[in-house]
């Protein structure tokens, strides 16, 4: 029905690569399956968990959306005694 290639990278697959070759939903709907396939494309395994991996990452998914991180407390001012470490100027060298 399609082509054996990479619809991302472009890489043509066959013979023994071709199980590296996978189905992914368009829309991530696994259930949307029309008879045409036009929820379909083919996805080599790296493209394809990149794929899945960038709607993680953006919260997309409920089970792997990313939770707030506890604001660290500060540990101090690294700046704080740089006043001490600048000489001052006498207006001569600008």
């Amino acid at each position: 029905m399609l082509p054996h290639v990479c619809a991302r990278c472009t890489r043509t697959f066959d013979g023994k690569r071709l199980k590296e070759l996978t189905v992914h939903h368009k829309d991530h709907d696994h259930t949307n399956n029309p008879p045409d396939g036009g929820n379909w494309e083919l996805l080599c395994i790296y493209c394809h968990d990149h794929e899945h991996e960038k709607y993680k990452i953006a919260g997309h998914y409920e089970a792997s959306a990313p939770s707030a991180a506890p604001a660290l407390p500060a540990l101090g001012n690294p700046f704080s005694a740089l006043d001490s470490l600048i000489k001052p100027t006498d207006g001569k060298n600008g």
